[in-house]
């Protein structure tokens, strides 16, 4: 059979459809007003033992997790999946909806080459075998946002197996104590998303918006490797970092661009494995990380007061901390139940790639994917952009994940490099420590930040000339939040906190400190180190933070000698 065609992501038609009223709907955890659902479906990741043991809250037996993880990125695409419709988030409801979108009589899917492409280069990042033939097949279950009765995935024979993700979890309390672990990759498909169900309690109606219907995904299945909600998270957000780094996906999880699906169970080490419990549709790696780990705690207990665990989907409710119910898995998977639930996909042949030693002669380049050349265009991986950051600027291992870790962050800080003369250490401590905490406070992104990276890269040359002390330095970069438009100097001549030069001046506010605070003076002559501080601290506080610590130790002591 031949290769399906492949199309581009250009733009095309699209048609509105209307909302369903339906009657209310019940056991899918929808809370009042209007909730959206995800994903929906079995999941077929098989458990592997741990080596993680922990210990119940009682203390009696030892419990191992077993934690696997399905997740499912947006790939970012112009298009769909088998549709020419365009992907926009946040667009009008039913506004970005083909044809073929909605399962009309006489449409047929033609596949997005992007989607594929994307699919290899994110099998190749993650050290994935690629298949050079994979297939297509459908995925049977019903509900209203999936029009055609069935999502068009690839179970059998998926695009990438066997990877690897290899991501860094701290030990202990110090981020200095940083260990590699790895989590092997199953398989990663391509497939298509489902719509978004909207329900109104209040109304007793469940709206559709099909937008998202058809919208392409990459699964990837990790196997159950990880044992805790952390190594989970951890996991999630270093490949959340690769799919970003390599533009196969944005990986919004605010947006639903990445969302988890995990797979949790428990058991004595020796003894069989446990019944699994799936928790879906979580889109926040810190939900992720609490949703795992009170799981585990809760099967451990349920286990320990003789109750069983139930083979069910659950959902996590972050505002109470908790999983809840939502619907019983199917009974027992037998052979006929599965092939009723999949079967090849008819309209779609089989997906054939090549590399450069099978390439066809005289090939369109435009009909085939060519393998090693994807290889070629692989650009930095976080974890090479890691080493590269501590090898260039001999910064710690974990400022480099930080660094990272904040959207934009890194490129601020390179930026603020390029313009500053001060060490790659003080810029690292000032943006990882002042700027970021800044950001914080004020629940604001890197590229909401009023101070930009030529400010800041002024702010330290200041700082770096000695034209200003570290305190005044920090009440600069406070006023620069305040006042937008002024530069670090304007601010410093303004507030007159250039750095006291007068060194006699100095001198006789020291002297005056000392006379006012005697028993101070005697604490310090006692070798009380706590006294000398304090005595610097009230001088600095009469200059204003304009005298160097340094040099007022130094009169203090030399005073205090003679």
């Amino acid at each position: 059979m031949a290769a399906p065609m492949l199309r581009g992501c250009c733009l095309g038609r699209c048609w509105a459809l209307a909302c369903i009223d339906s009657g209310s709907r019940h056991g899918r955890g929808a809370a009042s007003g209007f909730t959206s659902s995800g994903k929906r479906g079995q999941s077929f990741v098989a458990q592997q033992p741990l080596l993680t043991a922990q210990k119940s809250s009682k203390g009696e037996h030892k419990w191992a997790a077993v934690v696997g993880l399905e997740i499912h990125a947006q790939i970012a695409s112009n298009s769909k999946l088998f549709s020419g419709s365009q992907v926009h988030f946040a667009a009008p409801p039913n506004s970005l909806v083909s044809f073929f979108d909605a399962s009309l009589p006489g449409t047929l899917p033609v596949l997005n080459r992007r989607c594929v492409e994307a699919a290899v280069m994110t099998g190749l990042a993650l050290n994935c075998h690629i298949n050079k033939k994979s297939l297509f097949d459908r995925k049977h279950y019903f509900y209203a946002d999936l029009p055609a009765g069935y999502q068009i995935t690839q179970q059998r024979l998926p695009i990438a197996v066997n990877g690897s993700l290899a991501y860094s979890v701290c030990v202990g309390k110090k981020w200095r104590q940083v260990i590699t672990k790895t989590v092997r990759i199953k398989q990663i498909q391509l497939e298509q998303d489902s719509g978004k169900s909207l329900h109104d309690e209040l109304r007793s109606q469940t709206l559709i918006d099909l937008n998202r219907a058809g919208v392409g995904l990459l699964e990837v299945v990790l196997e159950p490797d990880m044992s805790c909600g952390e190594e989970a998270a951890t996991a999630v957000r270093e490949l959340q970092l690769i799919l970003q780094a390599l533009g196969t996906s944005q990986a919004n999880m605010a947006e639903g661009q990445l969302r988890v699906d995990a797979n949790i169970s428990v058991h004595h080490p020796g003894e069989p494995l446990g019944v699994r419990t799936e928790v879906k549709n979580l889109n926040s790696a810190r939900f992720l990380a609490r949703a795992i780990d009170y799981e585990i705690q809760r099967q451990i207990n349920e286990l320990e007061n003789g109750c069983e665990i139930l083979n069910e989907t659950r959902s996590f409710d972050y505002k109470l901390g908790c999983t809840v119910p939502m619907r019983d898995k199917e009974g027992k998977q037998d052979y006929r139940w599965l092939f009723l639930l999949f079967m090849p996909e008819p309209n779609l042949p089989p997906l054939l790639l090549y590399d450069t030693a099978s390439l066809p002669a005289g090939a369109d380049p435009q009909q085939v994917i060519n393998i090693d050349r994807i290889r070629e265009q692989l650009p930095e991986l976080p974890s090479e952009t890691r080493e590269k950051l501590i090898r260039q600027y001999g910064i710690l291992p974990e400022h480099s994940f930080a660094l990272l870790n904040e959207v934009g962050l890194l490129e601020f800080f390179q930026n603020v490099i390029k313009e500053t003369r001060a060490e790659p250490k003080k810029v690292t401590s000032w943006v990882l420590n002042i700027f970021l905490g800044f950001l914080k406070q004020r629940n604001l992104a890197v590229n909401e930040s009023p101070v930009t990276p030529s400010v800041l890269a002024e702010l330290l040359n200041l700082l770096d000339r000695k034209v200003i002390s570290s305190a005044a330095a920090k009440q600069v970069f406070e006023e620069l939040w305040r006042s937008k438009g002024k530069t670090p100097s304007q601010i410093v001549s303004e507030r007159k906190l250039e750095r006291m030069q007068d060194e006699e001046a100095l001198e006789r506010v020291c002297h005056a400190v000392m006379e006012g605070h005697p028993q101070v003076v005697m604490d310090m002559k006692r070798g009380n180190p706590r006294a000398i501080n304090k005595l610097i601290g009230l001088v600095r506080k009469v200059t204003h933070n304009r005298a160097d610590p340094t040099v007022i130790k130094e009169i203090l002591e030399k005073q205090l000698s003679s």
